[in-house]
């Protein structure tokens, strides 16, 4: 299935691809958000606002989603504002992001192992189509680039051990302790800086999250939002669809199995260059 969002959307000028890694390409973090949420609902319940469980639940739901796909910390320096504004005495947030990234080790360790140990086939842990997605662009003459609010070194291992690291050349970027250095904004407006070589329409971006989406239609770029109902990424999950479109997301997919109808709405009139 593949939903045409905006019409007229079209990547036929396209010369730069900017991907997000989890839950666009990778699998290996799927069910983040269900040790995340369940952490801030953790941390806001003991706060004692006399705010129902579902309530805080749809606060970390909001604050959490809305900063999916920036960097780890911003989610969790959001929870820290949250427990303040309640009256809480909130831990720094890298406090909160360790305790997040412990309880997340624990549901994808065994995963990781497998990988580093090749007991597992990695496509177990792509969303399906991914590798043929990116050997498409790549064949298009495109240059891609890698960006994940998951911290720098994972991402890098991990997109390693799924075999798709040399469809980037060392265009892989995640996030820094220092949070100025990087940033899904700071990666557009350096990729559209550089001798002026590519325009903001000569963009195309594909997201699971609200930031990349967004800040690549900021400058007029066209976005793919990548909607799957993790883990089988077979059918468009409609929370994130609905979400995605809000942000400005231009078509919908679940997966890149149907690639063929994928790459006809996105490239019509665009020659393949090599």
């Amino acid at each position: 299935m593949i939903e045409v969002v905006r019409p007229n959307a079209t990547a036929a000028g396209a010369k730069v691809v900017i991907l997000d890694f989890d839950g666009t390409l990778s699998l290996i973090r799927s069910g983040w958000m269900d040790v995340m949420v369940p952490l801030c609902v953790e941390q806001l319940s003991s706060c004692n606002s006399g705010e129902s469980e579902e309530q805080l639940r749809e606060v970390a739901e909001e604050f959490v989603w809305r900063l999916t796909g920036k960097e780890t910390i911003y989610q969790m320096m959001a929870l820290a504002d949250a427990v303040k504004a309640r009256g809480g005495e909130p831990l720094a947030a890298l406090a909160y992001k360790k305790m997040y990234l412990d309880r997340l080790w624990i549901k994808i360790r065994n995963r990781i192992e497998d990988l580093r140990e090749r007991r597992t086939d990695p496509e177990r842990y792509l969303v399906p189509g991914a590798k043929r997605l990116l050997e498409d662009l790549t064949g298009r003459g495109l240059r891609l680039y890698l960006a994940s609010g998951t911290d720098d070194a994972n991402v890098k291992e991990e997109a390693a051990l799924l075999g798709v690291a040399p469809y980037f050349e060392g265009r892989i970027f995640g996030a820094q302790d220092d949070l100025k250095s990087f940033s899904k904004a700071l990666l557009v407006q350096q990729i559209l800086s550089k001798a002026g070589s590519t325009r903001g329409d000569e963009l195309l971006v594909f997201g699971d999250g609200y930031v990349e989406i967004e800040e690549v239609k900021k400058v007029g770029g066209t976005a793919v939002g990548v909607a799957s109902a993790e883990p089988a990424c077979l059918t468009i999950d409609e929370w994130k669809r609905q979400r995605l479109i809000k942000v400005g997301a231009d078509f919908i997919v679940p997966n890149f199995s149907r690639l063929d109808l994928l790459t006809s709405a996105l490239f019509a009139g665009a020659a393949i260059t090599a």
